[in-house]
Order: structure tokens, then sequence, then C-alpha cells
């Protein structure tokens, strides 16, 4: 048996064009592999998408690729991440399921007497793989979900079986992301072959007694400038049982070369800087290459904005780069003080600030005034629908903020 494990697919997460052809490169290139090696199935852990309700051209491309995985008689089983989600708690997931093109595996009855949540098994035909999950949402909203979650069915149930899920892990956290809220993988059934996970876009795998093999394959692609310059590429897992034994291998997907370029600026003028960056790359083959400069420090003299980015840029383009993007957010200059955001991603400096201001009206108690903030950020952010007139729009936005707030 052999099975693919993607995850954080996130297309549409880039606004420049060519990161977003990209991205959208490493999904067909990983479709094209599958195919090629004779996968049985495909998992994928959540966050195929970047956003609920996803442009056409890219729904077009995903539905044409996924109806060539069907031709080709591998099935797809998936789960929502915290990114497929509207504010109503509907996800593409759905529609894509409803079109036969995969299988959301988050499937269960919560039982009315207990309140407990009871998952189902989806069976893979081919190979008998029995395969669960649980959906992810933002905030860590998806934790009650886990603590009313039916563990003894799950970890009773015989034969190989297969758990997807989205959401933080303390155990499988990677050190620079300590920081990142988490919870106790005691959440999740034991006694299961593979833990497929999603959310966290670090590479990571642990064997835990009791679990089994519990993974995060990272993201497909890079979804921002950070991870662009942390990990250069994504990639995803490729899972193998043959005799019994399970191998698994980390498949990296390389849609075009990256080059990095980190420069402490401290001390040096204007002019040393911008030929620094030039000498660094000029013996550089950037054929079709994508550049990231990151300026950290204080310049000896002058304003950040005098540096001749502009000179930069049409330079390394002329030597034949794919796309140069810069970063200037450590970068100070002796005559301003500017006021920064320490770098991270969007969620985190939201959780940061929300929690930053906690319990300034006390009208409910920290953790319930928490999950309603989050909960009303979720609802606030969303657009209007295909076809949906202001008004529509502005009375659905009110209706799903009078039920969060039980008016």
């Amino acid at each position: 048996m052999k099975y693919a494990h993607l995850a954080d697919l996130h297309l549409g997460s880039w606004r420049d064009q060519k990161m977003r052809d990209l991205s959208m490169q490493a999904f067909l290139k990983a479709v094209e592999n599958c195919i090629q090696q004779r996968v049985d199935f495909i998992l994928l852990s959540g966050a195929l998408f970047n956003t609920s309700i996803p442009s056409l051209d890219i729904l077009k491309t995903v539905t044409k690729s996924l109806k060539e995985l069907q031709e080709n008689y591998i099935p797809v089983y998936a789960i929502a991440g915290s990114h497929d989600f509207s504010p109503s708690g509907k996800t593409m997931i759905d529609v894509l399921e409803n079109a036969g093109l995969l299988i959301n595996v988050c499937k269960g009855l919560v039982n009315p007497e207990t309140q407990r949540l009871h998952l189902k098994f989806t069976v893979d035909k081919k190979t008998g793989t029995k395969i669960t999950g649980m959906l992810g949402k933002k905030g860590l909203l998806d934790k009650i979900y886990y603590q009313n979650l039916h563990l003894e069915n799950l970890e009773r149930e015989p034969g190989y079986k297969i758990f997807l899920f989205h959401t933080t892990l303390s155990e499988l956290k990677p050190k620079h992301l300590e920081k990142m809220d988490s919870q106790s993988l005691s959440f999740l059934p034991k006694n299961f072959n593979y833990y497929a996970g999603g959310h966290v876009h670090h590479p990571s795998r642990l064997n835990q007694p009791e679990y089994g093999t519990l993974t995060y394959p990272g993201a497909l692609f890079p979804n921002n400038f950070l991870e662009l310059e942390q990990y250069s590429k994504g990639g995803y897992y490729l899972i193998t049982i043959e005799n019994n034994e399970q191998s698994i291998e980390w498949i990296p997907l390389e849609t075009a070369k990256h080059h990095s370029l980190i420069l402490n600026c401290t001390h040096k003028p204007i002019e040393e800087i911008t030929q620094e960056i030039l000498t660094h790359f000029n013996p550089v083959n950037l054929e079709n290459s994508l550049i990231t400069i990151r300026l950290t420090g204080t310049i000896e003299s002058g304003k950040t904005s005098d540096i001749d980015f502009k000179k930069i840029f049409e330079l390394l383009y002329a030597q034949g780069a794919c796309l140069v993007m810069k970063n200037t957010s450590q970068l100070e200059s002796k005559e301003f003080e500017e006021i920064k955001i320490s770098s991270t991603n969007t969620e985190e400096i939201e959780e940061h600030i929300i929690k930053e201001h906690l319990q300034q009206i006390k009208l409910f108690d920290p953790e319930t005034e928490l999950n309603l903030t989050r909960n009303l950020m979720l609802a606030l952010n969303t657009t209007k629908k295909e076809g949906e007139n202001v008004a529509d729009f502005q009375k659905r936005v009110e209706g799903e903020v009078s039920k969060l707030l039980n008016l």
C-alpha cells in the first residue's frame, strides 16, 4: 500500500500573481507525482484554499486536477482546515464532495444524551484502510470538539487506521513556534497507525507510544516571505507499507530556485549596502529564480528609503530573476525610530492583541471572552458571496453576529 499526505496548500494566499502561479504549480506537480507513483489514495489535512470562497480560476484548476485523480482511480480523503471555513460554517470541501471529487472524512453524530461526538470511519475500498478525522478552526476553536470526542470506539476499531487533524500539537511543535497556542496530543484517539496533521507549516514527525506516527508535512508551498526565506520550498509525505513495515519519505517540491540574502546594515552607509547586495548575487545564476532580501540593523546615515532598490531590482531582473522581494521591517535609521510588530503571521498577531486587551470590561470570564472575540472576528472577516447584494450581505453578517451574542 502507498499513499500521499498533503496539507496547507493555501491556494490563493499570495497577492503577487507570479507567486500564486508557483503555488499552484506545486499542487499540480504533487498531483502528477502521485499519479506517477501510483498511490492508492491521497490525504489532505486541511487548508486546500486560503479562503472559504476561492477565485473561480483557482477553483477551476483544482477541480480539473481532482477529476484527473479520479480518472486514475486515486481517491482524495480530506478535512476542512482553519482557512477553509466561512463564518457561517460552510466550506468548499463540502461542495467538492458533493461533486464527487473528494471525500470529507470528518463525519459523525453527537449523542443527544451525553453530547459526545462519535466519529465514523470512511473505508478505502481498494486497501481497506479506515480513515477518520477532525476539522480545524482558527484560534483553537476546534478544541471543544476534541474535548467532547468519544474515543473508545475509535481506539477499539481493528485494522490499519489513519486520523486526520488540523490543529497544533504541543508535542509536535517546532521550537521557533513555541509561543503558538497548542493542545496536547492526549486529545487525539490512541492506537492509530498514522496521524496526518495540518496547520503547522513545518515538516515534523514523531513516533509516540500508544499512538503511532504523528506528522506535519509542512506547507506544500511557502505561504509568505518568512516561510520562503526559512524553507525555500514545500513538500509532502509519501507513506509506503510493505511486509507490515511502514516507511515515510518527505518529497520536496521545487517550482523555482530560491536565493536568499539576510544583510546586517549596522554602521554601513547607503552606497555600501547597495553594492554589497549586488556583489552577493553577481556570481549566482538567477535564471527563473526567486530572490528574497532582508535588511536588518541601523544604517550609518540617511534614511532607509534612500537605498536604491529600483537599481537593485532592475539589475537582478536583468540577470534573469523571476521575482525579487525585499523586507526592511527590521531596518532602522538613526534619523527615525519606527514602531514595529515582531515578524510573525497574521493569526498570531491577532491572538496577541486579543489576549493583551482581555478583561477590560468584565462581562464574561477570560476564556468565554477570548472564544467570543475569536468567533466575532471570524464572523466579521467575510466577503460578499457571488450574486449577493449589499443589503443581503449586511443582513447575513448581522444575523451571524446576533446568533453569537444571543441577541
